[in-house]
């Protein structure tokens, strides 16, 4: 069996063991997501109460926002184990059968980027979810057979950030679907202040607020924003990280006032300045900034739309007088180009 089906930290993006050691092991000390933490309260207590696995669970959002830490809390909270993977790494349905016939009563399977699993793949889900069934082919051509196994039952946490692009069949068979939200810049200062905790770094509210607020409203970049000031604080400071410390170390890493990175503004520039403000194509952006258009789509242009500096019509990509402002460029007099209408070839 191939090693990223037994280890579940290959393969993961978040297996840092920065990240893992900061990561909460009971729902209590988990940051944040307040309805989501006091649901999953009532159907963990219910599941120990009926003595019965949980139901299977689906937890979407974007990169970030704690879903893999939700799994692991899951597993503990039951005192089961828990088994981890990816929709990528399983390419064939032995690869996913192969895991499910050694999962122990209760356990729970999670499942990261759930929404690439392949057909075949997915195929074998639906029997194991709705029954704890497993239907494998043994051999081939006229001579092959199916045997049904019967499996232990467990649970199945799935984590997607493209909800959309799961099946409705795979949705439909999770007990509960969750949509993780941003995070406030005081969730973050909290998470800001533990992490520091753990890593005994000096640190004060107000220092920790400066971070927490160009964080993005994502503990995952609050956490690597942290790591990166605490180096700055000891080399360029006495090691203590204060107000006036965070901003300067931010901002020789190239994080401005609201959160924004070099590619972020790189786009904003090529945008307004390149472009003269839109409306232009997603390939083109990419390329202006050399980045690849799946990057700039998923990882750089949610955050300003959100920022309200960019927009997305059906011809393309425009700047918003946001943006201007925030570069420092003069807003043109009509910075939003004409919108196309529904005859517009």
């Amino acid at each position: 069996m191939r090693e990223e089906f037994l280890d579940p930290g290959i393969g993961d993006p978040s297996s840092d063991p920065a990240e893992i050691g900061l990561r909460p092991q009971a729902l209590a000390e988990f940051i944040g997501q307040s309805e989501l933490k006091e649901h999953l309260t009532i159907v963990l207590e219910a599941a120990r109460r009926r003595q019965q696995s949980l139901d299977h669970l689906l937890f979407a959002g974007p990169p970030g926002l704690g879903k893999t830490t939700l799994a692991g809390i899951i597993a503990t909270e039951l005192g089961v184990e828990l088994h981890v993977t990816s929709g990528p790494a399983l390419e064939r349905a032995g690869d996913l059968a192969s895991i499910l016939t050694k999962l122990g009563e209760g356990d729970v399977l999670f499942i990261d980027e759930i929404h690439r699993l392949s057909r075949s793949v997915e195929e074998i889900l639906y029997p194991a979810m709705e029954d704890f069934q497993l239907d494998i082919v043994v051999g081939k051509g006229p001579a092959a057979s199916s045997i049904r196994l019967t499996m232990a039952p467990f649970t199945l946490v799935g984590a997607t950030t493209r909800t959309g692009m799961i099946t409705g069949p795979l949705r439909d068979r999770f007990g509960y679907v969750a949509r993780l939200d941003y995070y406030t810049t005081d969730e973050l200062r909290d998470i800001v202040l533990r992490a520091a905790g753990i890593w005994n770094v000096t640190i004060d509210e107000v220092g920790a607020h400066e971070i927490a607020r160009r964080a993005r409203g994502t503990p995952r970049i609050a956490n690597r924003l942290l790591r990166r000031v605490r180096d700055f604080a000891e080399v360029r400071s006495d090691g203590t990280i204060s107000e006036e410390v965070a901003r300067e170390g931010l901002r020789v890493f190239g994080v401005d006032d609201l959160g924004l990175d070099k590619v972020d503004r790189a786009v904003l520039t090529a945008l307004c300045v390149q472009f003269g403000g839109g409306p232009v194509g997603l390939s083109t952006v990419a390329i202006g900034v050399g980045e690849q258009p799946e990057t700039v789509e998923d990882v750089h242009e949610p955050f300003l739309i959100q920022l309200g500096m960019i927009a997305r019509t059906p011809r393309g990509r425009i700047a918003l007088p946001a943006a201007y402002q925030h570069l420092g460029i003069a807003v043109p007099s009509s910075p939003i180009p004409p919108q196309p209408s529904l005859l517009d070839e």
